[in-house]
């Protein structure tokens, strides 16, 4: 942003700022060790399936077909926990093989059921199956299915969201907010990422941006070069951001302190008024994660009932806290929306209605965006990468 747009932005309200975000040490080890061994464990025996199945109804023969899948889908976790420490060429590419390979297997494994599915199928009718045929149209599916998930992520596409507000105030009306969520620079994605991004939202100009956390995917990367490209970013009103949990995974300060220096608004579990009286309140996801000290925050903020207001956190849960507070709308990302089949069925089962798009609690309204960037495999299927553009409009009484 412009030294003229930075000008733009307002002060803070004094009576919000006693909540100031302390830094965050990362995952507790015994926590990490868990999760790394059941991870390694699921990958190992679902690679193992595939493989076997493979083998068997294709009739493939020799050690590569049993050595190679796991040795590449078992790389995504050591090219994980080393990209915490360190950033070089060698893990960006064993991570992303890993990743990629990770995409292809959960595909492959819906094909090895499939094949055993068909199979019993064929025994209890007592019919013939050309085994061969099945293993090679259903894998061959798998990797279209994948190449399809890779071009489908890296499509950003806007989606555009029309959200009526009690109480808006009347410079507001008609006007426009950009929702970005769920970038995680990282390994896969980088600085060009981040110009796309930003080149996006300057040709929607909106009046301000939201940025719903997750910015950073939790491996080490070049972050006055990433963040750098914010200052490009020209939105009147402003940008502002809340951690998400992978900002988290070490001492998010840092990410805090690069996107700061580039113009971005850090939201410290605080509460301030945009020109015009629109109420924003931002809270980092570790306290938002506990109700608790959750629901202790926004009393401290005191909102005003005769204003909107918006809340950005990073996740659509604990809802029931924003409500009782009076929130108007709280906007969110972290579910991806799934971000690919089957998962997609996963999300929706934990996250319900909120797991992707406009929907209510009662007085509240909460907006959640499947996100701009990818986690893990480096796919879309049944999802897209988006940026949600919200025009902000009165609510009329019924």
């Amino acid at each position: 942003m412009s030294s003229q747009e930075r000008s733009a932005v307002p002060s803070i309200d004094e009576a919000s700022t006693e909540e100031a975000a302390p830094s965050n040490d990362g995952l507790m080890p015994n926590r990490m060790v868990i999760f790394v061994g059941l991870f390694s464990l699921i990958l190992l025996l679902a690679t193992a399936l595939v493989s076997v199945t493979f083998r068997h109804f294709a009739g493939i023969t020799g050690w590569t077909s049993l050595v190679i899948p796991p040795l590449l889908t078992l790389g995504f976790v050591p090219a994980m926990l080393l990209g915490f420490r360190r950033r070089n060429a060698a893990i960006t590419a064993l991570y992303r093989l890993s990743a990629t390979a990770l995409a292809f297997l959960n595909f492959a494994l819906i094909a090895a059921l499939v094949c055993w599915i068909a199979c019993g199928i064929t025994t209890l009718l007592g019919t013939s199956l050309n085994s061969r045929l099945l293993a090679f149209s259903l894998y061959g599916l798998a990797v279209v299915v994948t190449a399809y998930g890779l071009i489908n992520a890296y499509w950003i596409r806007t989606t555009r969201a029309t959200v009526a507000l009690p109480n808006l105030p009347p410079t507001w009306r008609g006007r426009t907010l950009a929702l970005v969520s769920d970038v995680h620079l990282g390994n896969v994605r980088g600085n060009a990422f981040v110009r796309r991004i930003v080149s996006r939202l300057n040709a929607l100009k909106p009046d301000a941006v939201l940025l719903a956390g997750d910015m950073f995917d939790g491996a080490e990367v070049d972050l006055k070069t990433v963040a750098q490209s914010w200052e490009k970013l020209a939105a009147p009103q402003g940008a502002y951001f809340a951690t998400g949990n992978h900002d988290e995974f070490s001492d998010r300060s840092k990410f805090i302190t690069a996107l700061t220096r580039a113009g971005v608004r850090v939201l410290h579990n605080e509460k301030l008024d945009l020109s015009g009286g629109l109420q924003l309140i931002g809270v980092h996801d570790g306290e938002a994660g506990e109700p608790v000290r959750f629901r202790k925050i926004l009393e401290r903020l005191s909102i005003a009932h005769d204003r909107a207001s918006i809340l950005l956190t990073h996740q659509p849960s604990n809802l029931t806290i924003p409500e009782a507070a009076g929130v108007s709308l709280q906007v969110s990302g972290h579910t991806h929306g799934g971000q690919f089949w089957p998962w997609t069925h996963v999300v929706s089962r934990v996250h319900g209605r909120f797991a992707y798009g406009l929907n209510r609690l009662n007085s509240l309204q909460v907006l959640t965006s499947s996100g701009v960037g990818t986690w893990g495999p480096p796919i879309r299927v049944g999802t897209r990468s988006e940026i949600v553009l919200i025009r902000l409009e009165a609510e009329t009484a019924s």
